[in-house]
């Protein structure tokens, strides 16, 4: 045991995670050149495209350190502020972390809280400046950065440039040295922290686990302690690139366990695995639960694909681990689910993922966070969907979350960065230089704020010069109303909106000019309305298609024409009260676009 060293990467977006844990791999040769490719343990397509990992990914590495074989266990880890409940399972899981930062670009607001989660897990931490190579690379000030910040010294610092594989050597000799050997005890009962699980069509669920006391052989008859669910191991053993099976998996060690579990709902992430036989199995502490922080109703295309799509999503759950969903139901759209999401990428990723890995097309409704609403009774109720708002005669104060912005930029960008977040009701708490090029911003803003297009605002303000990093600091009392969509007086529920009365007319009227574009013409007329309750907040119209049914009179007294246009006005009336509007796709989607 005192050979194996586990540890993971943690850095802001686009610092070169993936770049380094590639160079690891081939130096130590635990890949061939073959199988070697830019952004190797990033299987996923979507991952390759955009340039982030959104998965952390496990794999051993064997290296020979001054004549001794070290077994080097490397848990890659996302960068996105939308990911770090990825980040923070990998943790759980390991001794050490390399802290990488860019050499060009210095610590961002990612780093920092990455860096955070690391010291709470009471982790080895190295400091790595990468991409020294680079001609805009500002080492000394970074080695700054990074002292200013933990506290280290400067020859602790290592030196490295990913790409081209410079320093690379010097990286994987502190692993051995600094990062210390897992504790456990070989002879204890089995207790395993499960990290991660994915699903696999052919084997069931494969889970993925660390070791901290006991061992786990082949044949083993296992519990998973929450559920209570007992398993037979039938196969176990390390993560290369591929899955290799061994006899046992020991103390200290991460591994797989393959027991054919099928149904998804059987495996937690943050769950102990420990053997039958022991009378009294602990559960391993220090895990957090995943907390959502945007819902949005996600429905199929078709009613008739409501089943395969619960299948899809109970798999991509196995797969993500931060997804929540529940069952929900609208009148617009039939039968769906109420999910969950860290954030408007995870989101993203989500619905690319069920259209690309499951082939499902989704209709996505307003995304929204969850309020408290306290009724004049003394209840209290959770609102994370515009239909569970209560009614406004019986309700007495809502209150909605609150978070802390952690903003890092240039100072020539405060300007801006201040107009954006004011302008989204948020409140400056500090301002402080890190260096003579670097200001943090804190800010308090409602967490409704952000949700929808804040991050991209953000960049598009500071040219791609600002970081930024949030977490939760509680409730507070806000006037928040429900705002409703009429088509002809029909409320249609997928596109209510939970949204600061000051912000509702402007919202409303942006909206009902939208759905004027984007709603087909009818036979009749059709009014687009906006309401909070019963006032009407904005209204656009929809003039109907008409036929021209005075065509056929020329010439002969006005009369005749009138007779004509007096019965299709009636045809109209008629029309109107039992015609129905169909919503195209893109009227939901154009909702989240509202701003552009």
């Amino acid at each position: 045991m005192k050979n194996i060293r586990n540890f993971c990467i943690i850095a802001h977006i686009d610092h070169g995670k993936s770049t380094l844990a590639d160079r690891l791999l081939q130096i130590t040769n635990t890949i061939s050149d073959r199988d070697m490719m830019d952004q190797v343990l990033d299987d996923m397509d979507l991952e390759r495209e955009k340039g982030i990992t959104i998965k952390s990914h496990a794999i051993q590495i064997n290296y020979n350190h001054n004549g001794e074989a070290y077994t080097l266990n490397l848990i890659d880890t996302p960068g996105h502020v939308d990911f770090s409940y990825e980040v923070s399972r990998a943790l759980a899981a390991c001794e050490g972390a390399l802290l990488l930062v860019d050499a060009s670009q210095g610590i961002q607001a990612q780093t920092i809280s990455n860096l955070y989660l690391a010291i709470e897990n009471d982790l080895e931490i190295i400091p790595v400046i990468n991409k020294i190579d680079m001609d805009g690379a500002m080492v000394d000030e970074v080695k700054d950065q990074i002292i200013e910040l933990i506290g280290c010294k400067p020859e602790e610092i290592l030196l490295a440039s990913a790409r081209t594989g410079l320093g690379v050597q010097e990286i994987l000799d502190a692993i051995v040295d600094k990062i210390p050997a897992p504790k456990g005890n070989a002879d204890a009962p089995l207790q395993a922290l499960i990290f991660d699980s994915v699903f696999n069509s052919f084997r069931g669920i494969i889970v993925y686990y660390r070791i901290l006391n006991g061992s786990l052989k082949k044949g083993d008859k296992v519990k998973f302690v929450s559920t209570g669910l007992e398993y037979e191991a039938d196969e176990v053993g390390i993560l290369k690139l591929t899955l290799e099976p061994k006899s046992e998996v020991l103390t200290g060690d991460v591994g797989y366990i393959i027991t054919g579990i099928k149904n998804a709902k059987e495996v937690k992430v943050g769950d102990t695995i420990t053997l039958s036989n022991n009378t009294n199995p602990q559960m391993i502490q220090g895990f957090q639960e995943v907390k959502p922080m945007v819902f949005a109703g996600i429905f199929p295309v078709n009613t008739d694909d409501f089943e395969e799509l619960r299948d899809c999503m109970d798999k991509l759950q196995l797969n993500d681990a931060s997804l929540t969903y529940e069952l929900e139901t609208s009148q617009a759209l039939g039968f769906g689910f109420r999910c969950g999401f860290l954030g408007m990428l995870h989101m993203e990723i989500i619905q690319e993922r069920l259209e690309r890995e499951f082939n499902q097309t989704v209709i996505t409704t307003v995304p929204n966070v969850s309020f408290i609403a306290h009724t004049t009774k003394g209840e209290i109720i959770n609102v994370n969907n515009p239909t569970e708002m209560p009614d406004p005669v019986r309700t007495e104060r809502i209150e909605e979350p609150y978070i802390k912005a952690q903003i890092i930029s240039k100072p020539e960008y405060i300007g801006n960065i201040m107009t954006l977040c004011l302008g989204k009701r948020g409140i400056l708490l500090n301002q402080s230089y890190l260096t003579t090029t670097r200001v943090e911003l804190l800010f308090e803003m409602p967490l409704t704020e952000i949700v929808f297009d804040f991050y991209d605002k953000l960049k598009s303000q500071t040219r791609g010069y600002a970081s930024f990093d949030y977490h939760p600091i509680g409730y507070r009392d806000s006037d928040i109303a429900k705002m409703d969509i009429l088509l002809n007086g029909d409320k249609v529920d997928a596109l209510s909106a939970l949204i600061h009365r000051s912000r509702a007319q402007d919202f409303g009227r942006k909206l009902c000019e939208k759905l004027k574009e984007l709603l087909p013409r009818q036979q009749f007329q059709i009014a687009i309305q906006a309401a909070i309750g019963a006032k009407v907040i904005a209204r656009e119209t929809i003039s109907a298609l008409r036929k021209d049914v005075t065509a056929k009179c020329y010439g002969g007294d006005i009369s005749r024409k009138r007779k004509l246009l007096e019965k299709q006005k009636e045809g109209k009336k008629r029309m109107r009260q039992i015609g129905n509007v169909e919503i195209p796709q893109e009227a939901f989607l154009a909702v989240l676009k509202l701003d552009e």
